[in-house]
């Protein structure tokens, strides 16, 4: 279809239907998707040439897509209610005072570093659904508390999931990670200090902001400068979560000083009645597993290997509409069982489920509970997954998103468009709800934007992905994951409204550094 005002506006409806029932109405996620869905279809017939197939491919796409995130949510859920079951949520928030006591660097290492940690090794929604529940224990609401963690690991989601997402980006670019991991890892590193500000901030209030100061800078400076040396010397891979333990390494570090020393209490997790210490531990193992088999089916390159040799990757055709857009076949996105992160979740559940048992930390009757609990909570996330994918599908194969933003991007002056460059991920990642499907729909987009328009193609490919990255938090289908665990089903509104407006912020600091980046190079 041909650029115009109505065919963009049309392009835009199911976008707008999602914020408008989401943010203005407060539908729930499962409900606004739903609806988006509908008016992606309706769209696509009537103003896209889609036809009956094409739209029963998508669909299937979609399906394939969404069975890849709800592993991982059935298998964080899992996990939730089981560690729910035995304690050991309000067993670290119990025990949070022994690494500090003071409650910026309590709030800093749960929403800010182990967040990002997790992130780094997995993602998919896994450290909202993991962290959330730990600040609900440490006196935060449900709603603070999923705003808390989407805004703490937003940069880390672009070389996080041993950067999956970057990793599409030099696909979809045919470009060297070489040319493009600098740039990503100084934009990405601007984003870390707002970061941890706005967690602080909504945290600990303005006088909790001033007096973590020092804590934030330092270690800002340590995570930002770790993942760009990771980053620019080829181990992108690595770079979210070798960034993510350096920022832990330095706020234990910092919290033996006597300025978050607010008493005498101890400043580590080894103090304590042995007993206590060890019912601690045994309760909180699962995290320690969880850490443990994640990098070790990830890193061990023989063990990864032997287990990613079970897969399935479905073939889908061309797939064109009455108007002539084409979506040519590919192969879907292998699925690896026995190395999946939802799978690693399941191993992390089984191995902890016998441990607690031979503690004796599960009452009688608690698989019932905790498969009975998983089961109702699971209900509405996975259907607002699979819509919101759905729409995303639809929208792909009719043309409506390369359509958005090709009008983005042929309306921009040149002098302005590397500060657009991220929202324009910001907006794949809010209609895919992944920072890879972003920059797979939009990264040759950005690419070949740039080099008409003169521009640094390494610098808005940054951009694009920064954008993303940041965007991804904000996208209805995370959100929906993030709320699982804290009770908030069907009330993702909530969380929106809040995390929007103030997850807008680290993107305009990309957004600023990329365009005086660009005017410097000229």
């Amino acid at each position: 279809m041909q650029l115009s005002p109505l065919a963009w506006f049309l392009s835009f409806l199911p976008v707008l239907a999602v914020m408008v029932l989401m943010l203005g109405l407060r539908l729930s996620g499962a409900r606004a998707s739903l609806a988006a869905w509908l008016s992606a279809i309706l769209v696509s017939l009537l103003a896209f040439g889609g036809t009956w197939q094409l739209l029963a491919w998508a669909q299937l796409k979609a399906l394939w897509m969404a069975l890849d995130v709800l592993y991982i949510v059935w298998g964080a859920l899992l996990l939730y209610h089981l560690v729910q079951e035995a304690g050991a949520i309000q067993a670290i928030s119990a025990r949070l005072p022994a690494i500090s006591t003071d409650r910026g660097l309590q709030v800093l290492l749960v929403s800010w570093l182990m967040v990002s940690f997790l992130q780094g090794m997995g993602g998919f929604g896994v450290p909202m659904a993991v962290c959330a529940p730990i600040l609900v224990g440490m006196g935060f609401t449900p709603v603070t508390a999923v705003v808390m963690t989407a805004l703490g690991h937003a940069w880390a989601v672009n070389f996080g999931s041993m950067s999956t997402a970057f990793n599409a980006l030099l696909a979809v670019t045919d470009l060297p990670g070489e040319l493009l991991a600098p740039f990503s890892a100084l934009l990405l590193g601007l984003a870390i200090l707002p970061a941890g500000a706005l967690v602080t901030l909504i945290g600990t209030g303005w006088k909790g902001l001033r007096h973590s100061v020092p804590a934030l800078v330092v270690i800002s400076l340590v995570m930002a400068s770790g993942q760009y040396l990771l980053a620019a010397n080829g181990l992108w891979s690595l770079a979210a979560t070798g960034s993510a333990v350096l920022g832990i390494i330095t706020l234990l570090l910092l919290a033996r000083l006597p300025r978050y020393r607010t008493d005498n209490a101890p400043a580590a997790l080894i103090t304590g009645k042995p007993e206590e210490l060890a019912g601690f531990w045994w309760r909180v193992s699962p995290y320690l597993l969880l850490m443990l088999i994640g990098f070790a089916v990830v890193l061990i390159k023989p063990l990864n290997a032997f287990l990613s040799q079970a897969s399935v990757q479905p073939q889908f055709p061309e797939l064109s509409t009455a108007l002539g857009w084409v979506s040519p076949a590919e192969t879907g996105r292998a699925f690896h069982f026995f190395s999946h992160p939802g799978t690693i979740l399941i191993y992390t559940c089984l191995i902890s489920a016998g441990i607690y048992s031979a503690k004796g930390l599960l009452k009688p009757g608690a698989p019932t509970r905790i498969l009975r609990a998983v089961r109702t909570s699971a209900g509405d996330v996975t259907l607002g997954v699979i819509a919101m994918v759905g729409v995303a599908a639809v929208m792909t194969a009719s043309g409506m998103t390369n359509l958005l933003a090709r009008g983005l991007s042929q309306s921009i002056p040149r002098a302005v468009y590397p500060a657009v460059a991220p929202f324009i991920g910001v907006l794949g990642t809010f209609l895919t709800g992944s920072n890879n499907n972003s920059n797979v729909l939009f990264g040759v987009l950005q690419m070949e934007t740039a080099r008409l328009l003169g521009l640094n193609v390494p610098l808005v490919l940054a951009a694009q992905t920064a954008g993303g990255s940041l965007g991804s938090v904000m996208s209805p289908a995370k959100v929906i994951v993030g709320c699982s665990t804290v009770g908030l089903t069907n009330q993702e509104a909530l969380v929106m409204r809040k995390l929007v407006p103030i997850e807008l912020i680290p993107v305009g600091v990309v957004s600023l550094g990329a365009l005086l980046i660009s005017a410097w190079l000229g």
